[in-house]
């Protein structure tokens, strides 16, 4: 089963808004089906109730957090805490947006809070994507490293470039697509060849389209782009439209094959939640040039044969 899928040009400084009718513009992506075109309080607490609040008693962990809201953004207020003259409580990223307290309009003053700083050193605090449905509680020193990689943390639209701000949780990723993203084509099995046409186009370009097998939807992309100076390249590679945990369960083969040629690359798919510019970024797909390109090219369209298997 194949599919032609037509690029979109990317300007050279902007990052690439997925396409598929050859375009200046940074509209939605575009796909054919087959014949056609192819997004405070400063007092301290006794050691029996930080023992009790470190030792897991929800009730008591979840008072002594409410203590640590900023009274600007609402997000907890961590180490190294700072307090005006009077003692109230300012997160570090809003304090330096503000002139004056905003409990008591007094003066901010450099006073650290060692008390509040003990405290939240035996807090467990909710992950910031608890709305999106974590249930994780962590110390301080935890929460940011935790919160990068929470599974539970929005996904961004899988589509190449920046022009499409969506986010939201996995379950809706296919939804968004759909409704935002409509030209894309979708192949249905776990073989089927990718048609990039028009690869000669000068400047930045990129061809997506998505693929359906094992009860799961893959995206396809191929990105054309000058890494270094006066030097293009494309680059393929296969994201999920899932989890990395569910990510471990495949693995996908892109294969150029033609004039008794034959380039092969296999690997884990990516999860959206990773995306692709830092596979891309580290070579971590299938690269090759323009001149390999037209070894395995026929009038000036590519095909990559993709497969996806279970581990």
């Amino acid at each position: 089963m194949s599919n032609k899928i037509n690029p979109k040009r990317r300007e050279p400084t902007a990052a690439a808004a997925t396409a598929v009718v050859a375009t200046n513009t940074s509209s939605t992506t575009g796909s054919s089906s087959a014949g056609n075109t192819s997004s405070p309080n400063t007092s301290s607490s006794s050691s029996s109730s930080l023992s009790s609040a470190g030792g897991g008693d929800a009730g008591m962990s979840a008072d002594l957090t409410s203590l640590f809201e900023c009274p600007v953004c609402f997000d907890y207020v961590l180490p190294p805490i700072l307090q005006c003259s009077s003692g109230h409580l300012v997160c570090v990223s809003c304090r330096s947006k503000l002139t004056c307290c905003p409990t008591c309009r007094g003066p901010l003053a450099n006073i650290r809070n060692l008390a509040m700083e003990k405290v939240a050193s035996n807090v467990k605090f909710p992950c910031k994507h608890s709305g999106y449905g974590c249930t994780a509680s962590l110390l301080y020193t935890e929460k940011t490293e935790h919160e990068e990689t929470c599974e539970c943390r929005p996904y961004l639209c899988p589509c190449p470039g920046a022009s499409c701000k969506w986010q939201g949780p996995l379950d809706l990723v296919m939804q968004h697509l759909m409704m935002s993203h409509k030209s894309i084509t979708t192949l249905q099995g776990e073989d089927i060849v990718f048609l990039a046409t028009d690869i000669n186009l000068p400047g930045a370009v990129d061809w997506v389209m998505m693929q359906s097998c094992f009860g799961h939807h893959f995206m396809l992309v191929l990105e054309k782009q000058e890494k270094y100076d006066g030097h293009q390249q494309f680059f393929a590679i296969v994201q999920l439209i899932g989890s990395r945990k569910e990510a471990e369960n495949f693995v996908y083969r892109l294969e150029l094959n033609g004039n008794r040629r034959r380039l092969t690359w296999e690997a884990m798919p990516r999860s959206i939640h990773e995306g692709v510019a830092s596979a891309i970024h580290n070579s971590d797909c299938l690269v090759f040039d323009t001149s390999i390109a037209q070894l395995f090219a026929d009038n000036g369209n590519l095909g990559i044969n993709v497969t996806i298997s279970l581990v």
